[in-house]
């Protein structure tokens, strides 16, 4: 009897040092870059007969759900979605255009749309913005991108 109290104390134990180890690390990773806590996503592969093919559906982390709906701050690459010079709806990709995530070399949780704030048009440029917004996250609709940010102010 006593083993079994014991065994159940040290796991007991050991999961609240885990949850408390999950919470610190995704306090950390939001405040050191957001892309890091963003990229806590798990994707399963499975065959969608809607769509005749094989599809990934993402599982967001615990940090990642906690995150939707709130205003963060992330920096990025402007990804034009038309030809014009000025937009207020634009990708923001953690890579530079050439190795974004449309390009084949990195992943969906690596973008987002953003929606700029009163529709205020921003100058698409090559260099590093930092925008500020409300995060909307997406695990469900397959047809839209992961992450979605609202309201969006360049700061920097």
């Amino acid at each position: 009897m006593i083993q079994f109290f014991t065994s159940n104390r040290l796991f007991l134990n050991s999961f609240i040092i885990t949850v408390w180890f999950i919470s610190l690390s995704a306090t950390i990773f939001q405040s050191k870059d957001m892309w890091l806590t963003l990229s806590l996503v798990t994707f399963k592969t499975s065959y969608d007969a809607e769509y005749a093919m094989e599809i990934k559906k993402p599982k967001v982390s615990i940090a990642v759900e906690k995150l939707d709906g709130t205003e963060i701050e992330i920096e990025g690459y402007i990804i034009p979605l038309t030809g014009q010079l000025s937009q207020s709806h634009f990708m923001l990709s953690k890579f530079p255009q050439s190795t974004c995530f449309f390009c084949g070399k990195a992943g969906p949780e690596s973008a987002m749309q953003v929606f700029m704030k009163d529709n205020v048009k921003i100058k698409i440029s090559e260099r590093k913005v930092k925008v500020r917004g409300t995060l909307l996250v997406n695990p469900k609709d397959v047809n839209s991108l992961l992450y979605t940010m609202e309201n969006g102010v360049i700061i920097e």
